[in-house]
């Protein structure tokens, strides 16, 4: 099973931009979809963005967040990252990243996350 990191969170005004970066191991991402997610407290983890192996299939989950967010992948870095602008209040919650399948298996283990945190 895979690792991940994931860092680049912090507490920022909204409007404000942040990356963030996912660092994986010993698997390598370029051999799968992967996704960020999301957890803001009280709710259901729910998927942002995701990006299919070759790069070629880019999906967000809302239209707020696809005029916003920009998922990139560096399979030379093994290295997922989220560009977000114009952050506002409502993405504050701990970010994740990991493989994205429908219904299917997550084939890294679950990272410590990286917090965002958007204050108005």
């Amino acid at each position: 099973q895979g690792q991940l990191d994931e860092s680049g969170g912090g507490l920022v005004q909204a409007g404000s931009s942040l990356r963030l970066s996912c660092a994986a191991s010993g698997r390598n991402i370029s051999d799968y979809n992967m996704a960020w997610y999301r957890q803001a407290p009280g709710k259901e983890r729910e998927i942002v963005a995701s990006i299919s192996w070759s790069g070629a299939n880019i999906n967000y989950a809302t239209y707020s967040v696809k005029h916003r967010f920009t998922i990139i992948r560096d399979n030379a870095k093994n290295t997922l990252y989220l560009q977000m602008n114009s952050l506002e209040p409502e993405d504050t919650a701990m970010y994740y990243c990991n493989s994205a399948y429908h219904n299917g298996p997550y084939y890294f283990n679950w990272g410590t996350g990286a917090q965002v945190t958007v204050s108005s």
